[in-house]
């Protein structure tokens, strides 16, 4: 608790000076925004709050958040987020994604595959020490070489001394660096999840949208030695769950937003990202979806990638109307004409007066590579699990011999615990479905690149796309996990007289993908990186530093008011309940995806239909957020962050409150659905503190 007072003490950034009047922001732990709070909603937390909370706080590796919500190492979060877990510990005979799981004691828990929790123990600013090492003569490769040296350094002094995970992270997009200290959770167990037809109530058609009826929940449990994890935080249950106008918080990890970008970096976004994602994302969700519906253990097998593709695709449409939205832009452009003329005008801040020209050069240089490093680097040209992890032990036998310092960033000392964990996992990989999505990969790098593009005449090798995947995916080895362990061992020499057929594909194009990246990096991100940083400054020394950076899915802290809002002239509701849920079910004839699990209309009679169920709140989240806990002052559980309505998606770019909710489960209806449809009294006494 010590480290929270020091911290608050001190208050990093300026805390004396609030520029944000709204709800907004996606806060560090260690920058709350008290004087807001206090002001606006006669609440402070104080540090041992705020450390409560942190700590009660658990990340999903795999994407996404979670909580400890008991005594004994219970974790919840959304049955989305645990979807990637559920599908790997599946079977043709046993599906715990479609069908649910209820392990009804604790010898019962199965154990998942590869998955990894980290909960932030400790945070510290090392800002100083990063910028010491970036001389002002210095090239931008050469700065870019320094920072990932210092950032090692740093790295592994910490890991050294703390035994716990610790990585540096950049903040304001260059304007400051953190070290965050993680403590890990590699055994970890399921114990609840409901069927998906529950959990993803309205499926694709109601993604993104409210009302909504979704019990999207899951519960796992921690174990350390074999035995459950006794944390000194977790949360508690409120009974009483939330209630209209209540202030409640989000304590969970954002993935990425782009709020402080230049009009510049969002043009480019509008212009060229976001339409060629959109249409790999529409290619791909077309694929699936037609693959997936020859039979149900190919519909199986697809299961997650394509509900990550159709998110994804729903997403960034969202995002991209925002974009596409002339108040938006012309808000933004405002906005930064108002901040280079301050600079301007401010002979202090001259540094910064040609950032933003620095920043728009680099995006012009970032278009000539967009296209071939996506697909080389970026590895659209091998959607391939595979080839991922033959790539990881192509680069790891050239990477791991070097100088800490001087690796690529995946491959130092501070991660390779959780890559090994992730590279060694037994999970299942099906050479169908693999085939099905290299090839298609092959085909969109020969549409982008031409057929006559020499690297895609080295990828095809005399061949059609179909038959070069067949023959790559058929022939490789490294589907099987103790010959991964013997090249990782094996090293560079093991690597060299491999003739596996993918670690050969990933040799042939490692070079080229390897000098897109170290131009990319030096030109583009190294270039923004430093522009960005001395308009961070500036815009410090103009308005006050008492701001958040943009998402970069580390521990963040929201709030907001529990508050529907109004939607074409009419008014929509915080809450729904259970007896909307059976309207819905009945209005849409009880059909796909609208389609209610058996044992729901078995057990209908038991529910409280005017139980609370899904609700909505002015907090500011987004991607990442999945599987927050949505808290009270008390610090007491009345809700689970899964989703965001439609008009959320622009929060990527800007903050408005007058429509954007996120949307939650509510801990009452949590609570009803465990004890009267899944007979999980043991669970919900566990979840509410009863013995």
């Amino acid at each position: 608790m010590e480290l929270f007072r020091r911290a608050l003490a001190a208050g990093l950034l300026f805390t004396a000076v609030t520029t944000v009047h709204a709800d907004e922001g996606m806060w560090l732990f260690n920058n709350p925004p008290l004087k807001h709070l206090k002001e606006k909603h006669g609440f402070s937390p104080d540090a041992a709050w705020l450390e409560h909370v942190q700590k009660s706080s658990v990340r999903f590796n795999s994407g996404g958040s979670g909580s400890f919500v008991s005594p004994n190492g219970l974790v919840m979060t959304n049955h989305h987020v645990a979807a990637d877990a559920l599908q790997k510990m599946s079977t043709p005979q046993k599906n715990y994604l479609r069908d649910g799981f209820y392990a009804t004691k604790q010898a019962d828990e199965v154990k998942c595959l590869d998955l990894e929790l980290n909960v932030l123990q400790s945070i510290e600013v090392v800002t100083d020490r990063v910028n010491a090492a970036i001389k002002p003569d210095m090239s931008t490769a050469d700065a870019a070489l320094a920072r990932r040296k210092v950032i090692a350094e740093i790295e592994n002094e910490s890991k050294e001394k703390t035994g716990l995970r610790s990585n540096v992270t950049t903040l304001f997009q260059g304007g400051e660096y953190h070290l965050y200290r993680f403590k890990q959770y590699t055994d970890v167990r399921l114990v609840f999840a409901p069927e998906e037809a529950i959990a993803f109530y309205g499926g694709d058609p109601d993604n993104f949208e409210f009302p909504r009826y979704d019990l999207d929940m899951c519960f796992f449990r921690a174990y350390e030695n074999d035995k459950p994890v006794k944390p000194e935080h977790y949360l508690k249950w409120s009974a009483n769950g939330a209630a209209e106008n209540e202030l409640i918080f989000v304590s969970g990890h954002p993935g990425r937003t782009n709020r402080l970008n230049t009009v510049a970096e969002l043009e480019y976004l509008r212009d060229r990202q976001y339409p060629m994602l959109m249409a790999r994302l529409n290619r791909l969700e077309v694929l699936y979806s037609s693959w997936g519906a020859r039979s149900a253990e190919n519909a199986r097998r697809v299961r997650d990638d394509l509900f990550s593709v159709q998110n994804s695709r729903k997403a960034r449409k969202g995002g991209l109307a925002g974009l596409l939205d002339p108040a938006i832009m012309g808000r933004k452009m405002a906005e930064e004409k108002a901040l280079r003329a301050a600079v301007a005008a401010d002979p202090k801040l001259k540094d910064a007066v040609d950032a933003w020209d620095r920043i728009a050069k680099a995006v012009e240089k970032q278009k000539t590579l967009a296209k071939e490093s996506n697909l080389l680097e970026g590895g659209a040209a091998f959607n391939s699990q595979l080839f991922g992890i033959a790539r990881t032990l192509l680069r790891a036998a050239a990477e791991r011999p070097k100088p800490n310092g001087e690796r690529l960033p995946e491959f130092r000392e501070s991660g390779l615990s959780s890559l090994t964990f992730q590279l060694f996992s037994p999970e299942p990989i099906h050479d169908d479905l693999e085939q099905l999505k290299l090839a298609d990969a092959l085909t969109y790098a020969a549409e982008q690149m031409g057929a006559d593009h020499p690297v895609v005449q080295k990828l095809l090798a005399g061949k059609s796309p179909r038959d070069r995947a067949a023959e790559v995916i058929l022939g490789t080895k490294v589907k099987d996990v103790e010959f991964r362990k013997k090249l990782w061992e094996g090293g560079q020499a093991a690597v060299d007289a491999s003739s596996d057929p993918m670690i050969a594909l990933a040799k042939s194009i490692d070079s080229e993908a390897r000098s897109l990246r170290k131009t990319s990096e030096s030109e583009v991100s190294e270039v923004k990186q430093q522009a960005y940083a001395q308009i961070a400054k500036a815009k410090y020394a103009v308005q006050g530093a008492s701001t958040y950076p943009d998402a970069t899915f580390t521990l963040r802290l929201a709030f907001g008011l529990v508050k529907g809002y109004e939607e074409d002239g009419k008014a929509v509701p915080a809450f729904t309940d259970y007896a909307g849920l059976y309207a819905r079910c009945k209005s849409q004839e009880n059909r796909p995806p609208f389609e209610l699990p058996e044992r729901w209309f078995e057990r209908k009679t038991r529910l409280d239909l005017k139980t609370p169920y899904n609700f909505v709140a002015t907090a500011d989240i987004i991607g990442g957020n999945s599987g927050s806990p949505v808290i009270n002052k008390a610090g007491e559980v009345v809700g689970l962050i899964f989703d965001g309505n439609i008009q959320s998606l622009v929060l990527d770019f800007v903050f408005d409150e007058k429509q954007a909710r996120a949307v939650s489960v509510d801990s009452r209806g949590m609570i009803e659905a465990l004890r009267k449809v899944y007979d999980a009294g043991p669970l919900a006494d566990e979840l509410s503190g009863k013995k």
